[in-house]
């Protein structure tokens, strides 16, 4: 089996994608590694999760106090990197990083899981906390302001999208002689992408 010679590479990504939602073995397909850099150009990286991609590129969300979004913040390019054992793939993307539209992140936000919502006010992402209970206190707290009524997003939480430069994608080969394919933005290219084949 090899790779597809596929023009568009989020055709390919699509099923990729699909492929990995569909497969038992893998606990969850949404689940990508994030890698950002600081302002000195120190790495950090995380795992999140993927909530929607389009040709605009891969979003994801977190709270806007939390490391990563400082990250983006004073350098906005990161990276995703994919990797479903099970079905021997892996995908890598690398680009631009922009917001999303308050449109958006409000969108995703209201069908988030009522207690997602409350746990987005209550969690002062990435600050030292001293025990478990004061985070229990503060989601407590939310809870019973909010009570019946709807959570409304909180300005300090939203989301952001990587418009990909660059997607690579790896199939495992047998002797470690593996298939890799890599699309780089082209505007000279109908598809808008300019693909080769690279050595394992």
């Amino acid at each position: 089996m090899a790779i597809p010679s596929q023009e568009n590479p989020y055709q390919l990504f699509e099923s990729w994608y699909a492929e990995a939602e569909a497969c038992a073995a893998i606990d969850d397909h949404t689940a990508v590694t994030l890698a950002t850099a600081d302002e000195s150009g120190i790495p950090d990286a995380r795992v999140v999760l993927l909530k929607g991609f389009d040709e605009r590129g891969f979003v994801f969300y977190t709270n806007l106090t939390s490391n990563k979004a400082k990250q983006l913040a004073a350098n906005p390019h990161a990276a995703l990197c994919f990797y479903w054992m099970p079905l021997e793939k892996q995908i890598r993307i690398r680009g631009a990083i922009s917001p999303v539209t308050d449109e958006e992140a409000d969108a995703y936000y209201a069908t988030r899981p009522r207690q997602s919502q409350i746990g987005a006010w209550a969690s002062k992402q990435s600050q030292p906390i001293e025990t478990r209970f004061e985070l229990e206190r503060r989601i407590a707290r939310y809870a019973a302001k909010f009570g019946i009524s709807p959570v409304p997003r909180p300005e300090f939480w939203s989301g952001f999208r990587i418009a990909p430069a660059r997607i690579e994608f790896w199939l495992k080969q047998p002797f470690r002689l593996h298939d890799r394919a890599v699309y780089t933005r082209d505007p000279e290219q109908a598809s808008g992408w300019n693909r080769q084949r690279l050595f394992p």
